[in-house]
């Protein structure tokens, strides 16, 4: 599988930053009147799958009239993450509409919610976080969606009709879905997670020492101390609880002399790395790194089998600043096409949750090597799995505190 990833320039490896730029955004005018809800005064709603979220559509903000045709000789503005579209994609799309795309990049989520603060104007943000929608939402900077425009909505996972983060999907599309697992050479390590009583306590074997990694994210590290200690709540306000997450993620620092980065779909295939807290998509791109006369079958990603672990996605969002909301509608369907959400795959290696997207297809397709087959996300996983969502300002401040502690001590 081809895959012309740069590294360190990967859209994983800027995921997390949204808590500073929603509190950054929170300051300014875009955004100041979410700012007392993201302190935790309860106006901007935290969406829970126990506790989904009705977006608000407003008269003055309501969806674009139906049957409209797409904008004429227009250049379609998209912002979004580094590496994370297919350009063949885009280009595709651009023919069959007869227009250009004008794709724009951010690194950080942190970054592109203080460009959208200052009013810079695009139609589409592709990879939006679900952590962030709300002030979005409840500020006015998404525009909802006309359905109708959206047939290929039917290709996805009925989870998406109805997402708890925005019930009746009145503002978002889905885009990628991933996991958070960890990611071995099966040649180096002769433990096998899928046989350990707590899989999680694999980085912690002081067998691995030097050789082992954890992903560069303060919500993926503090959630990895969480769950080595058998604790599942991956949004807990509660301070003893982060920081018994903090002192196992110390402890691991002084066992295993551990590294930081988020270079896991190069190091392990390298064996740089032995074993390494890991992204499914990412791994899913393994194949690409592996130096040569190396098998990619060396490698293996272990997600719990039930389910039961970090299940993360994102989505495409049409702006209200969109000077072509129709054609913006056209680019979020193409990329809900399985032809089209194939080829994306090949390029950034995150899965799309389609119902045509199967273990069997990646591996036909030859987009997937059938050693990494666990990198795929199942739709069971996506609904009994647990996600790092939203946080309350005070909270998601311990959170990054306990994370610079551990940080820092590396």
């Amino acid at each position: 599988m081809a895959h012309p990833r740069t590294p360190p320039l990967t859209r994983r490896n800027f995921l997390r930053g949204a808590g500073a730029g929603l509190a950054a955004l929170g300051t300014g005018t875009l955004l100041e009147a979410c700012a007392p809800a993201l302190a935790g005064s309860g106006a901007v709603p935290l969406p829970r799958p126990n506790h989904p979220v009705t977006w608000p559509v407003t008269s003055g903000n309501a969806a674009i009239a139906s049957n409209l045709e797409p904008e004429p000789d227009a250049t379609l503005q998209v912002y979004t993450w580094v590496a994370y579209i297919n350009q063949d994609v885009v280009n595709s799309f651009a023919k069959k509409y007869k227009c250009k795309v004008q794709i724009t990049t951010f690194n950080t989520m942190n970054e592109a919610l203080a460009k959208l603060r200052s009013g810079l104007s695009y139609d589409v943000l592709v990879g939006a976080t679900v952590d962030t929608l709300g002030p979005l939402i409840q500020s006015g900077v998404l525009q909802p969606l006309n359905h109708s425009y959206l047939p290929n909505i039917s290709q996805a996972w009925p989870d998406f009709s109805n997402p708890y983060y925005d019930r009746g999907w009145r503002y978002t599309v889905p885009y990628t879905i991933y996991t958070t697992g960890i990611s071995w050479r099966k040649d180096l390590v002769s433990e096998n997670p899928y046989t350990m009583k707590n899989p999680w306590s694999l980085l912690w074997n002081p067998k691995y020492k030097g050789k082992t990694a954890i992903l560069d994210d303060y919500r993926e590290g503090i959630s990895l101390g969480l769950m080595k200690n058998g604790l599942y709540d991956l949004n807990t306000t509660d301070r003893g609880q982060i920081t018994r997450s903090r002192r196992s993620l110390e402890e691991l620092t002084s066992t295993v002399n551990v590294r930081i980065d988020n270079n896991d779909y190069t190091e392990v295939p390298t064996a740089e790395t032995w074993i390494h807290h890991a992204w499914s998509g990412d791994m899913a791109a393994a194949g690409s790194y592996m130096p040569k006369g190396v098998s990619v079958d060396t490698v293996g990603y272990w997600f719990p089998a039930d389910g039961r672990g970090p299940v993360a996605n994102d989505t495409n969002v049409i702006l209200r600043s969109a000077t072509h909301p129709v054609l913006a509608h056209q680019f979020l369907n193409y990329f809900l096409d399985l032809p089209n959400v194939l080829n994306n795959i090949s390029f950034n290696g995150y899965m799309q949750p389609l119902t045509g997207v199967t273990p069997q297809v990646l591996v036909k397709e030859q987009i997937l090597p059938k050693a990494l087959l666990s990198t795929v996300v199942l739709p069971s996983y996506f609904r009994r799995g647990v996600a790092e969502l939203q946080l309350p300002v005070d909270a998601d401040a311990l959170w990054q505190q306990a994370w610079l502690v551990v940080s820092n001590g590396i």
